[in-house]
Order: structure tokens, then sequence, then C-alpha cells
């Protein structure tokens, strides 16, 4: 099975040769490193740019708006920030034009903790992303998601940011992707680069099939008649777990997978609620601002006589940055025990 990094690289391929996707950039996504994570490795129209997120920003906007279609990188979410103007402008270049210019570009970046980052490489995104009117804003939990997600951000006219975890970027999937082969040792040789001289190497791409995951449409991982607990990319891993464990206990949990946090899958979210009575969001955001704030304000307003107990939100503590020691990133974001304490606290109250 592929793991992330690969499945990325297998959507972009695949986007190369049939979706007339002709520019993929951002600082090392070129020859010969394939981007930091190789997400971007042997592609054909992949190339380099100078460290430089404005200029990486501007570049896409410009091929956008001639009508090509492109997709940009920017090595770490961390490092997106002084680019907030060019994002505001990017979702808003449709609207103020009627319609005449649509800006089909695709923003990949890597985001969340997980990998012993340290302050500069371990912040989200999320919650900023989801307040930029006219972005598509999407993160992927599982490489067949990953490569669905992207062919359709591609495939759409608007500005769309992909979001990848970094944690997950090495993490295999339990579904293959249509054309994959089986034996992950056959993949592996076929599209990762060898290690030191890269000069003459070639992938071998496989015959892959488009396969699409709709934007603004989530997925039940789990189901589950007591609590329902929502979330997306790396924690969503952590919540099927922790549901996998309660049911032992007897507590059923039902996990939603987003996959899409603008447009979300509020019939999703409203069906599982009206059916359990409970929800607690995850997420590993900082806790003030959160996006999932918003999704409880919107449980309370549409679903309040629904509720059977209080909606939660876990999510990682309003601090500067996180860092570098492994216990301080452990307290900064949520962990499994924290989702644990939050579902059996719901389910223990009763109205």
């Amino acid at each position: 099975m592929a793991n992330m990094a690969q499945s990325i690289r297998m959507a972009l391929h695949y986007a190369e040769k049939n979706l007339q996707l002709k520019d993929i950039f951002g600082q090392d996504v070129g020859a010969p490193l394939g981007g930091v994570f190789t997400a971007t490795q042997g592609l054909k129209n992949s190339w380099n740019t100078p460290l430089d997120e404005r200029g990486i920003l501007g570049m896409a906007m410009g091929i956008a708006m001639t009508g090509e279609r492109c997709v940009a990188e920017i090595q770490f979410c961390d490092y997106i920030f002084n680019t907030m103007d060019l994002l505001k402008i990017a979702g808003n270049t449709l609207w103020c034009t009627n319609g005449q210019v649509p800006l089909p570009m695709v923003v990949m970046t890597p985001v969340g903790a997980g990998i012993r980052g340290s302050v500069y490489h371990s912040h989200s995104f999320d919650a900023w992303a989801s307040r930029l009117a006219g972005w598509k804003i999407v993160m992927p939990s599982t490489p067949l998601d990953a490569y669905g997600l992207l062919l359709s951000a591609i495939h759409d006219p608007n500005p769309v940011l992909f979001m990848k975890p970094k944690a997950l970027m090495r993490v295999r999937g339990e579904e293959l992707i249509p054309g994959e082969p089986a034996d992950e040792k056959n993949l592996k040789m076929m599209i990762d680069a060898p290690i030191g001289d890269r000069s003459k190497w070639k992938p071998h791409w496989p015959d892959l099939q488009e396969y699409l995951v709709p934007l603004g449409q989530g997925k039940i991982t789990r189901q589950g008649e007591h609590v329902t607990l929502v979330s997306y990319g790396r924690m969503l891993l952590l919540c099927n777990e922790v549901a996998d464990e309660l049911k032992d206990q007897g507590v059923s949990v039902e996990v939603i997978d987003l996959r899409s946090i603008y447009p979300y899958d509020w019939q999703m979210i409203k069906a599982s609620v009206e059916k359990t009575g409970r929800v607690v969001f995850v997420n590993e955001d900082t806790e003030v601002t959160n996006f999932a704030e918003h999704l409880v304000y919107r449980v309370t307003q549409e679903l309040f006589y629904h509720l059977l107990s209080r909606p939660q939100v876990v999510a990682g503590k309003h601090l500067p940055g996180i860092g570098l020691h492994p216990n301080l990133e452990d307290a900064s974001v949520p962990q499994k025990n924290d989702i644990l304490q939050a579902v059996r606290l719901s389910v223990s109250e009763q109205p």
C-alpha cells in the first residue's frame, strides 16, 4: 500500500498526464529532492523556485489567471503566514470579477506537529485557512483520500489549499489507489528514487486511474450510537483508535472524517449528532479561535434540543509555538488520552 507522500506523487503524475497540469513548483519541489517529503519526486513538470513564499503564491496566481492549472507548494505551513494578503486576494478574485477570472490553482503545504519539528516546523494552519473566504480547504487522513482530494482540487476552478499532515506522510494506507501495484516493494522500486546519485534515475509509473473525493464530502470511519467524534488529518487516526478502544468497554463512538474543512459536510455532522446527542470536535490547531469553535456554535444554534451533553473541543494549547522536547510537544497538542477523557466526560453527562 502506498504511503501519503507516494499517493500525492501519483496524483500529480496522473494530473500531468491527463488533466493538463503543466506546472508544479516551490522550494526544493523539483529535482533532485522532489520536496522535503519527496511528494513531488520524479514528476515531469516540477521545478524549483527561490526561497520566496510570496513569489511562489504570486506565480501561482499569475499562471491560474491565464487559465492554466498549477500546483504550488509552501515547504512548511509555518512559512505561509507572510502570504496572507495574497491568499485573501486569490480567494476573492473569482468573486470580484463576477466569475470572469477563475483561479484553478492548488497550494500544497505540510501542516501540524508530530515530527518533533519544534517552533518553526510544527504549526497548524486549518483555523487560519477556514477564514480565507473563496478558498476550498482540504486535509486528508489516508493516502487514498489524499489521492482523491488532490485530483478533485486540481479539477476545481477555485483556489484550493491542500494541507498535508506532516506526521502522516510516511504512513501507509489500508486501501489500494486505483492502478497501484498490490506489492508495496514493487511500488517503491517503480517510483521512489534511490539514495545517492539520481541524475539518471527515472520513475516507472503504474497505470493509474482517476479517483475523486468530492470536496465538501465527509466520511464516517466508525459507526456508533452514543457519541460523535469529528476530526480530520492526523487527529482522525487517534479518534479511530479511541473508538476502537471504547467499543470494547461498551461505548459506541461514531467517528466522522471531515476531509474538507471548507466547504464542510454539515449534513453528515447534523445527522450524526441528532442520532447520538453528543459531539466532540478534535484538531491540533490552537484552542483560541479554533475552527471547531464555529462547529460547536452551529451545533448549539441548530441542534440544541437534540443535545444530551455539552459539545466539546479538544485542541492544541494556545501557545506561541511547540517545543522541541517530546514532552513539550505532547503537552501542546492533543494526545489519545485527551480524546478518551473528553469522550468519557461527554458520555457521563446526563441532561
